[in-house]
């Protein structure tokens, strides 16, 4: 169900911050948009995926994970940004720290996809903001997809031969795993592989 306030009630506004239920809001353009917070199982996967990322990918190309962080161009804060799930950051990215928020977009920006959300609508802003790529993955079935910025538009990258789908970017390739998992790999390296959420 999708819900617009023409005028954002200060009593709704308050009960959302004394719940802690407002970190996930997002302002598009001067409007705010409230999904409702995250099932377990999509927080079990991003914890996963943000933890393989970070101990796994991370440290030897000193870059950056983290979730849960809004993005917005310069001068649109607080009035236009977006909150993907995780966000990696790679030395030679272009993203400031902003310490409330990364003006610019980081080189990716992951999105698990639940029924009815707005990964897919998110993809203009993204582009805007110049996000290299954009993985957006589907919380039920862990199926993954790829868009690679070029010329302005986001194109999906085709999985390969052999099943995987490559980051360009992060050298990071993923598929599906068994039932309900994503499985993770870096770069063609087979001892790196991991199936998400861990069991």
């Amino acid at each position: 169900m999708k819900v617009i306030m023409p005028v954002a009630l200060p009593d709704v506004m308050e009960l959302c911050k004394r719940h802690r239920e407002d970190r996930w809001d997002e302002m598009w353009d001067g409007v705010l948009h409230m999904p409702p917070p995250p099932t377990i199982g999509h927080q079990d996967f991003e914890w996963s995926l943000e933890t393989y990322l970070r101990q796994r990918w991370a440290p030897g190309r000193k870059a950056k994970v983290y979730h849960q962080v809004a993005v917005a161009p310069a001068n649109g804060w607080p009035n236009n940004y977006r909150v993907p799930d995780l966000v990696l950051l790679l030395p030679e990215g272009l993203a400031i720290d902003r310490q409330q928020y990364l003006e610019g977009g980081p080189n990716v920006a992951v999105e698990i996809h639940s029924p009815g959300d707005e990964s897919y609508e998110k993809l203009p802003f993204y582009a805007q903001l110049g996000v290299l790529e954009v993985w957006i993955i589907q919380r039920a079935t862990k199926e993954p997809e790829i868009h690679v910025l070029k010329r302005g538009r986001y194109k999906k990258q085709v999985v390969r031969a052999d099943g995987w789908l490559a980051s360009p970017g992060t050298g990071i390739e993923m598929r599906v795993g068994r039932p309900g998992k994503l499985a993770v790999r870096q770069a063609d390296d087979e001892t790196s592989r991991q199936e998400l959420p861990g069991d």
